[in-house]
């Protein structure tokens, strides 16, 4: 077998979870807990993390990905874009319309939606994924032990 050099060692891999916004007002009020918060998700499920965006948009600019690279016609409130499972990298893209909407149809705190996309987002990114009952069953339990064990929540 060939041994391949590990060019990228453990230590040089960039990570960190960054915020940005496209086409809305927004900025999530803590940022640094949240940071932390969705490392130690990655950590917790075994994995290395990368870098990972999360990028806070409207429903026109996810509804226009959506169409664009995945071919759906529908709103939707996240959308993943996976790069590497090992470390986790990704962009994530969000909502803040359709979380909007989400939240006061289930009666919940926007923040408490908000987390709990981020969090799909992220284990979307670690190769969970919600296509059956079943899967979207383990998706939602994995959300809830983790927004279960965010500060403040």
């Amino acid at each position: 077998m060939i041994e391949f050099p590990d060019l990228f060692p453990e230590e040089e891999i960039s990570q960190g979870i960054s915020f940005a916004e496209e086409d809305v007002d927004f900025s999530l009020s803590n940022e640094s807990v949240a940071e932390t918060w969705l490392l130690a998700v990655i950590q917790e499920e075994g994995q290395i993390p990368g870098p990972v965006s999360i990028i806070f948009c409207s429903d026109d600019y996810l509804y226009n990905l959506n169409v664009q690279y995945l071919n759906h016609d529908t709103l939707t409130d996240v959308i993943t874009f996976p790069y590497s499972e090992h470390p986790v990298s990704g962009d994530i893209f969000i909502s803040i319309d359709r979380v909007q909407d989400n939240a006061l149809s289930m009666k919940i705190p926007f923040l408490h939606e908000l987390h709990r996309v981020m969090v799909h987002g992220v284990l979307h990114l670690m190769g969970y994924l919600d296509d059956s009952p079943e899967k979207k069953d383990q998706m939602r339990q994995k959300e809830d032990f983790y927004l279960s064990r965010l500060p403040g929540f």
